[in-house]
């Protein structure tokens, strides 16, 4: 296992993308310490593995519009582990796209703050477990803002604004972290397809709905992820960026 010994945080691990990458890396080899808004949903995640990779996935509730939430999940991972090798900022606030005074203050509130907050805290609260690896990986997983997109369409303002300060944090953040040795990269994926890696299309065998899907797909982006975190630790990859297909 390629990953064996590796430490993982994953956010927003109770569905999709988030799902996907605890699955895999559990897979792999890691320990995988996920976290949803409820450690019920996080806990859904954990049933969901196949065999002995459960074992190495454990699930904690965090919602990350709340820093009280964010430094107890720190805390608590400390207490499972001295380290942490990659964290893996996912989770985020979505907030369908109404007319801007129609979505409720709090809830335009909770969308920037778990999105853009979210990930700054998870960093200063995990910093010290990564510093304590020699290996230490930051994965932003960001998004194509093209206005143009079937996602732009269908997002709030607030949600894209959200993701601007996430991009704008991990850009400052891989020129202020690098010469401490732990890297940062974000990943700019446009619409893609939430493919399960329990199923076929992980292992890449597609099934004939997933030949007709052209979008960019998990398992792509997952290995995205693996490539850059395999890479030897003086190669920094700042960002991943996609073309619509």
């Amino acid at each position: 296992m390629k990953f064996e010994n590796l430490r993982v945080v994953v956010t927003g691990a109770s569905r999709h993308f988030g799902r996907a990458l605890a699955i895999g890396f559990a897979h792999l080899g890691a320990e995988v310490y996920v976290s949803a808004r409820t450690v019920e949903l996080a806990e859904r995640t954990r049933a969901e593995v196949m065999g002995s990779a459960r074992d190495r996935i454990h699930a904690f509730g965090c919602d990350l519009s709340r820093p009280a939430e964010i430094r107890e999940f720190a805390r608590q991972v400390g207490e499972h582990t001295d380290r942490v090798d990659l964290l893996v900022n996912n989770g985020a606030r979505w907030l369908d796209a109404v007319d801007l005074e129609d979505a409720s203050d709090d809830a335009i509130v909770e969308t920037i703050e778990s999105t853009a907050g979210g990930t700054v805290l998870m960093v200063k609260h995990f910093l010290p477990l990564l510093r304590s690896s020699q290996r230490p990986d930051i994965v932003n997983m960001v998004a194509v803002r093209d206005a143009g997109g079937s996602s732009a369409a269908a997002a709030h303002e607030a949600f894209w604004t959200a993701k601007s300060a996430q991009a704008g944090f991990a850009e400052i953040l891989s020129q202020r972290l690098r010469p401490s040795g732990v890297r940062v990269f974000s990943l700019y994926p446009p619409d893609f397809s939430t493919s399960d890696p329990r199923f076929a299309e992980w292992d890449g065998i597609k099934t004939d709905d997933a030949m007709r899907d052209e979008k960019l797909t998990t398992q792509a982006l997952f290995e995205c992820i693996v490539y850059a975190v395999e890479q030897p630790r003086d190669c920094f990859i700042r960002s991943f960026h996609f073309e619509p297909r």
